[in-house]
């Protein structure tokens, strides 16, 4: 299949397709009016011989995302940035820190199954500011990644139409030098993109519509049988990405909202972790030595003496959350500072798992396969020194085994601790 074609139709989250002309081509020199896929080749290539293989240098066992494109979105043009087990985004105000994170979410969101208006209800804000519409009115976006897994690097880009109505106008999934899926808007009158994915059998390419507000790739399971060996490398490719993507976990402690006892419950935290003395209460019973390891850094970043986590059930059949003193009185978290509040939480987040988060969980796929990206927009917000030092070696040290990745954004004071700590890099988005 050829390049997406029609204005805001041409292209750029889990996916597969068509061979013929090969990708999609053109890079929209206009930032929006029709954005469409950046040719196949450079950044995509570098990941195809850098990445593909883990540190130890074998395969990775664990789908996890490894390079993130912005190649036309809000303040980034033609970004391409590097992840690895830890990352952090570092910049001045303004330099897009945020809408970094944001991209990465966005794709995680797709590809779990929400829908374009869900992930995107501000779509405007994130067409580059000086985009021009073409002459149909239409800007839009381009955003994609690189999942790397046992299939290799599999590359997916994704192009949306914002203006004058939010749409998918193309997307392209492509591995090991072939493209497995592509999708792109030939009727404007019609809320569908034509899809097109490799089959390689006794017919080469397989035809349907897909509807233009859900990620292609996300569909592809329900959609292709796995007959050929062609069908069978787009599904693998696209459960690589599915799978790489929706194990994410968007943290953002709010500790005006960690201080009230709760009541309790699943157990499962909450991104602005405001049912923290719930998953206390959970993992004081269920997870005895991932407690007793929070504990310590508690101590490590609490003022006073820390000697344990503890929960009380109050008369109301609520529970609190306390720290431990030894011989002196326990601490109720209310009275915590801010910075202690987020310390804690961020470092439960770090040490458990997807069971004890309040996330997409994938049950079909066995957890050893998976392998959890936290991320955490303004990680030092509130901290002091040790704490942001205390974090970065905790998260250094549990990225360290492939279970859990981490990318985030810190100002500059803490990216100087990061670039001094071991596993950590540190993306300056300054120039």
């Amino acid at each position: 299949m050829g390049a997406p074609s029609g204005g805001a139709s041409s292209a750029g989250a889990p996916s597969t397709c068509a061979p013929s002309a090969g990708a999609p081509s053109g890079g929209a020199s206009s930032a929006g009016a029709a954005p469409r896929l950046p040719p196949q080749g450079g950044a995509g290539r570098r990941a195809e011989k850098g990445s593909a293989r883990g540190g130890g240098g074998g395969l990775r066992a664990r789908p996890a995302v490894t390079e993130l494109r912005l190649s036309a979105f809000a303040g980034h043009r033609s970004a391409v940035h590097a992840l690895g087990p830890v990352t952090l985004f570092t910049g001045p105000s303004g330099s897009g820190k945020s809408t970094t994170l944001r991209a990465y979410e966005a794709l995680a969101r797709l590809s779990a199954g929400d829908t374009l208006d869900e992930v995107f209800p501000d779509a405007a804000d994130c067409v580059p500011e000086r985009a021009r519409p073409d002459a149909q009115g239409r800007r839009g976006f381009r955003i994609g990644c690189t999942v790397d897994g046992p299939e290799g690097p599999v590359h997916l880009d994704l192009a949306v139409q914002a203006e004058p109505r939010l749409r998918i106008v193309g997307e392209r999934l492509t591995g090991r030098g072939r493209t497995l899926l592509a999708t792109a808007l030939r009727d404007p009158g019609r809320p569908t993109v034509q899809a097109e994915w490799h089959t390689a059998g006794t017919t080469p390419v397989t035809r349907a519509p897909f509807p233009d507000d859900l990620l292609g790739t996300a569909l592809l399971p329900l959609r292709v049988a796995g007959k050929t060996p062609g069908q069978l490398e787009v599904l693998a490719a696209a459960e690589q990405v599915v799978v790489g993507l929706r194990s994410a976990f968007a943290c953002d402690p709010r500790p005006e909202r960690m201080r009230a006892p709760v009541p309790p419950g699943e157990g499962r935290l909450r991104r602005d972790c405001g049912n923290l003395a719930e998953v206390l209460h959970r993992t004081h019973t269920d997870c005895p030595r991932r407690h007793h390891r929070l504990a310590a850094v508690a101590a490590a970043g609490c003022v006073g003496p820390v000697t344990g986590l503890g929960v009380r059930q109050l008369p109301e059949g609520t529970v609190r959350a306390v720290l431990e003193r030894g011989g002196r009185p326990a601490t109720p978290l209310a009275r915590l500072g801010d910075g202690e509040l987020r310390y804690l939480a961020l470092a439960l987040t770090l040490l458990t798992g997807p069971g004890v988060l309040e996330m997409d969980r994938i049950a079909e796929v066995p957890e050893a396969m998976q392998s959890l990206t936290l991320l955490a927009d303004g990680l030092d917000r509130g901290l002091d020194e040790r704490q942001v030092g205390e974090l970065l070696g905790l998260a250094a040290d549990i990225a360290a085994d492939g279970h859990i990745r981490v990318a985030g954004t810190v100002g500059e004071r803490a990216a100087a601790q990061a670039r001094r700590t071991p596993g950590v890099t540190v993306v300056d988005l300054s120039g």
